[in-house]
């Protein structure tokens, strides 16, 4: 049976979408972005395309795209539109899906409802966790508040090792660390190819 992944981050720029683009080319799975906001020349959807070589994975469009990049309730309003939970609609396919958030989970899409509301029950949850100042409390709260919900979560650390930073996570979340993704030089289709093979087998 397929498997859903919703990927998020515990804050904006943390390695979304390099994980996304991991784990889909691991998988061979679709992935979907429910909501742009911003460089929609270049989006999240396009660089996981162009970083992933598999011919398996189908690349579904946004629920949303949003012309400014900023939290999603303010581009929208920018828009003068409103994003609706019942239009963000899982794509159908047989094949597994990797899920990319926009930011942290408590970013607003409208008045009421965060990206935390796109998560469905069943889906498991991978948090990129990088380190700066801030970040071990950042991810304490992202992964309590999805295991708070239920939800089947995972790590996965961004940017170069930070040990003492790593240890007090997992002991203090005590859920599974899936691995680490470098600070490469740059990001390619080899580089992307490489660590899928690593990851596949923990995912």
């Amino acid at each position: 049976m397929s498997k859903k992944y919703f990927i998020t981050g515990i804050s904006t720029e943390v390695g979304k979408t390099i994980a996304s683009a991991i784990v889909t080319e691991a998988l061979e799975a679709d992935y979907w972005k429910p909501v742009q906001a911003g460089d929609l020349e270049f989006s999240d959807t396009h660089k996981v395309q162009n970083l992933t070589s598999n011919s398996t994975s189908v690349f579904h469009s946004n629920a949303f795209a949003l012309n400014t990049p900023m939290s999603p309730h303010a581009a929208a309003e920018i828009d003068k539109i409103q994003i609706r939970l019942d239009q963000i609609i899982e794509p159908k396919t047989q094949n597994d899906l990797v899920i990319e958030g926009a930011g942290g989970l408590l970013v607003p899409l409208n008045d009421t409802d965060t990206i935390l509301d796109i998560i469905k029950p069943g889906y498991k949850v991978i948090v990129v966790s990088r380190h700066y100042l801030g970040s071990i409390n950042h991810t304490l709260l992202t992964v309590n508040l999805l295991k708070e919900k239920g939800f089947d979560v995972a790590i996965i650390f961004s940017g170069d090792e930070h040990p003492t930073t790593e240890e007090i996570i997992e002991k203090m979340t005590q859920v599974p660390v899936l691995g680490r993704i470098n600070d490469e030089p740059y990001f390619d289709q080899n580089v992307i190819k490489e660590y899928a093979a690593k990851f596949k087998t923990v995912l």
